[in-house]
């Protein structure tokens, strides 16, 4: 099987709640994959997509990236690129596989 060629860098960020030497808390976001190479991919009317959209219906952007050591990606992230932030929504876990694809939701800036 052939991969794709990764196209992309991102972050990989966890919000957290530090707490200051006053006790007051401050939302933080933790980096904990920067600069990863990931394959990007947008939402398409290919039966790929077709396939995984039934089960993913918020998802428009899915990444591939290789395997982190002792990092387990899950929801609770969020993936950084381009400046533009995405809510994970599902990751395939990697069975016997060092590439894992995680299914994402662009999260388009608020106008105020």
């Amino acid at each position: 099987m052939s991969y794709r060629k990764f196209n992309c860098r991102i972050d990989i960020v966890q919000a957290k709640t530090v707490k200051d030497s006053a006790g007051f808390g401050r939302d933080h976001e933790e980096v904990l994959a920067p600069r990863v190479w990931a394959y990007r991919e947008e939402k398409r009317g290919t039966e790929f997509w077709a396939a995984k959209v039934a089960v993913f219906a918020k998802a428009n952007v899915m990444f591939e990236l290789r395997r982190i050591p002792g990092l387990e990606v899950t929801t609770k992230m969020t993936i950084i690129a381009d400046g533009v932030r995405h809510s994970i929504l599902h990751v395939d876990p990697p069975e016997r596989s060092m590439y894992i694809n995680v299914w994402t939701e662009r999260k388009e800036p608020s106008r105020g």
